[in-house]
């Protein structure tokens, strides 16, 4: 059942709850990155891609979604659960021993909606563009779907990755950029500048897009769905998402230096307090 903005709205709020929640109670983890995508978790499976329950691995005529940076895998368990891949309540094995929930994604334990292994930075969009492939090849018209982070762009292999893409007109893939300025080091630009991402991409031979409000709900639909409208037009798509690290925990903002690190017990009841909802369902 499709669920209205407000609900949505709403949602995005419980993710924030439970990354906080998952970290602490194991103190390790990645909040920062987790909680600045939230709305653009909740866009993706809430309202914008097509796919089905239960999960099957090969995803014939739905849509796929990988996760590159998957160090803020969090988000993504909670998102995952929430909207009906596997219980809710199993959350409380995140990063616990013998769980499917590991730091970083896996596969070999069969968790639903996780169909790569990720988390060793860069690799993520060159397997996605071989299933973007492997689509077409099947005459499946469904869209591929990656989250990156901007310090991942740093690596090499994703700009060989992006080169590949354009040179070889896979445009059912949409990979989306969370351009938050800030990796575990420092700011981005301190540590290694990207300089004029959207241009760069643009030479790059790819369709680019960009959101100033990345942690807007409504927003992050919008260009998502703007997104979409640009496939099938023999180049790939590409979306800069500006978001804030943290965000909805002050104390959080402003800083990478929640990139890594859990919140201790008066923390989490601060945290809570700014991510109050009415009739909270924590697992």
């Amino acid at each position: 059942m499709s669920k209205s903005i407000e609900e949505l709205k709403s949602l995005t709020t419980q993710i924030r709850r439970d990354i906080l929640r998952m970290v602490h109670a194991v103190n390790s983890g990645h909040p920062g990155g987790s909680l600045g995508c939230t709305e653009f978790f909740t866009a993706l499976y809430g309202k914008v891609m097509n796919y089905h329950l239960p999960f099957t691995m090969e995803g014939r005529n739905e849509d796929h979604f990988y996760l590159s940076n998957g160090h803020i895998s969090p988000v993504f368990y909670s998102t995952l659960a929430r909207f009906g891949f596997f219980p809710v309540d199993e959350l409380r094995t995140f990063r616990k021993l013998d769980s499917r929930l590991q730091g970083h994604p896996t596969t070999h334990e069969g968790l639903p909606g996780i169909r790569i292994a990720s988390g060793s930075l860069g690799q993520g969009l060159s397997v996605a563009l071989g299933v973007a492939e492997g689509k077409k090849l099947d005459g499946d018209k469904s869209l591929v779907y990656t989250l990156h982070g901007d310090g991942e762009l740093q690596e090499g292999q994703i700009w060989e990755a992006l080169m590949y893409a354009a040179a070889k007109k896979v445009d059912n893939i949409i990979s989306t950029i969370d351009y938050n300025g800030r990796q575990i080091d420092g700011d981005t630009d301190d540590v290694l500048s990207l300089g004029n991402l959207h241009a760069k991409l643009e030479a790059f031979g790819w369709i680019v897009l960009e959101e100033k409000n990345g942690n807007d709900l409504e927003a992050v639909i919008g260009i998502l769905e703007r997104a979409k409208a640009e496939t099938g037009k023999e180049k790939p798509v590409a979306i800069i998402l500006h978001t804030e690290m943290g965000y909805g925990v002050d104390y959080m903002m402003g800083s990478h230096a929640w990139h890594g690190k859990a919140p201790n017990d008066e923390q989490l009841e601060t945290a809570f307090k700014q991510l109050y909802l009415e009739a909270p369902a924590d697992y």
